[in-house]
């Protein structure tokens, strides 16, 4: 038999994964890109020594991945008429495009099992500086807008919500010191089963060692708030890491375990050379899409009002942040949890967040 008929006998036993591969050499000795220097070039005499026994190789059962372009185009040559080679090979190209045909028509039928890589396009805003955090609320119970993108910020490993319509809340304390309410705090959580993250200073960690322990052995998570609380345009990269790495240490020997990987800038200053280091020091920052004025321990708010701002402003994907020296935090904790809960929301660590 010869050589053109066992070309088109073996065309007929293979199937999409061999298809596909024929179809990939076919083109390139048709000119389908003629770059000599491209490492998928194939010369034409590997052509009719190489074909047969590479289809064989494909299984039928392989997937063909990708689909890179449009199968069947010869590189405009017309009508498949290829100047200046064989008709043998001839012969692949005319098969080729006929089998790049059908392997088309498949890939559009299946097209929703392979789906095209996207990109949204985002605004940058971050500078090396770091700027204080700031929020724009839309309409209650939607998701607020910060200074920074969720996918700018993704960029160094940081968050401030999660993206989407899932009614989760990931509740965090920022603890500068203790002001006789965290242990209210950690009592309401524990009735709901809520996880939390506390947020910590060194001077929290020096003074309130059991609190510290208890959060760590009621499943919560201990992050970093540096051990100072320095303005971080003040610090060096040095600097900062030994800001982090002494708060590290302390928790290690109060509690004899790993400081959880989450970092708040003090005073939320967000800027690309701090999340940078972060994200170089294996840090999660994490930011807030959800937050009153709490802090203020002589300018309280009262319960109703902080009931009355904290669920009609919650939304799906809050980073809620609290402070733990807020007095109406601890006392309406527990009140506001179950509102939250009344709301279809539940509560969620950070790590299903930031997967750390």
């Amino acid at each position: 038999m010869r050589d053109r008929d066992k070309l088109k006998q073996g065309w007929k036993r293979r199937k999409s994964g061999a298809a596909a591969l024929i179809l990939a050499v076919a083109l390139t000795a048709c000119g389908g890109e003629g770059d000599e220097a491209s490492s998928g070039v194939v010369q034409l005499e590997d052509i009719t020594r190489d074909i047969p026994g590479q289809a064989a190789a494909v299984g039928a059962d392989d997937e063909v991945p990708g689909d890179d372009g449009a199968p069947g185009d010869n590189g405009g040559a017309g009508d498949n008429d290829v100047p200046g080679t064989s008709s043998l090979v001839q012969d692949v190209c005319d098969t080729a495009a006929a089998v790049g045909d059908s392997f088309g028509a498949a890939v559009s039928a299946h097209a929703d099992i392979v789906p095209e890589a996207t990109t949204e396009p985002f605004e940058e805003k971050l500078t090396p500086e770091g700027i204080g955090w700031g929020l724009g609320f839309g309409e209650p119970g939607t998701q607020p807008s910060g200074n920074a993108s969720p996918q700018e910020l993704a960029l160094y490993d940081g968050y401030f919500l999660k993206p989407g319509d899932e009614k989760v809340i990931y509740l965090t304390f920022d603890c500068g010191y203790e002001n006789g309410n965290t242990g209210k705090i950690l009592d309401a959580l524990k009735a709901h089963d809520a996880p939390a993250t506390f947020f910590v200073v060194g001077h929290f960690l020096e003074t309130e060692p059991e609190l510290v322990r208890r959060m760590a052995e009621e499943g919560h998570a201990v992050g970093n708030h540096t051990y100072h609380h320095y303005d971080i345009n003040t610090l060096d990269k040095e600097s900062f890491q030994k800001e982090l790495q002494d708060v590290e240490d302390k928790f290690n020997e109060i509690t004899g375990k790993e400081l959880s990987p989450y970092y708040r800038p003090p005073e939320g200053k967000c800027g690309i050379t701090n999340l940078s280091i972060a994200k170089e020091l294996g840090y999660a920052t994490c930011f807030w899409s959800l937050a009153y004025v709490d802090w203020d321990t002589e300018k309280q708010p009262t319960h109703q009002a902080a009931l009355d701002k904290l669920t009609s402003r919650i939304h799906p994907g809050a980073i809620v942040l609290l402070h733990n020296t807020s007095k109406t935090n601890g006392e309406i904790l527990d009140e506001l949890l179950t509102k939250w809960e009344e709301m279809g929301y539940t509560f969620a660590p950070l790590s299903e967040l930031t997967g750390k």
